[in-house]
């Protein structure tokens, strides 16, 4: 399996602020997607998962802006399994326009049963 995964996303007006400015708020949507579409390049899915008893929740997250994005903008969401333990995910994302450096973000997912208690990673994730 790989350990990171490129996903490309392109500015939508809706996600940017009367400063014209992509709002803060959609890095973590952007981060989403792509931890989603990380799953969809090794042939898993969130429902699967899901459906078999395992829920993913974030416990932490974090963005640094380093540079603004804008509407219209292509971007790439460099996302990066950074560490796997017994419950625990944490990526790593960087936010590229091209080559230049936008954000830089982590998040760390938690496995927990249907009742909200930590339990392992399936093997699929583990």
């Amino acid at each position: 399996m790989p350990d990171s995964h490129d996903t490309t996303i392109r500015v939508r007006y809706a996600e940017t602020d009367r400063m014209g400015l992509l709002h803060h708020a959609n890095y973590f949507v952007y981060f989403e997607q792509a931890r989603t579409e990380m799953l969809r390049s090794r042939g898993l899915s969130y429902r699967e998962i899901e459906d078999s008893g395992h829920l993913l929740v974030i416990v932490e997250i974090g963005c640094k802006f380093r540079k603004p994005a804008y509407y219209d903008d292509i971007l790439t969401i460099r996302t990066t399994v950074a560490r796997v333990t017994h419950v625990k995910i944490v990526h790593e994302y960087r936010v590229l326009r091209g080559d230049e450096l936008l954000a830089e973000g982590h998040s760390t997912l938690a496995c927990v049963d249907r009742e909200g208690k930590p339990q392992a990673l399936p093997p699929s994730l583990a």
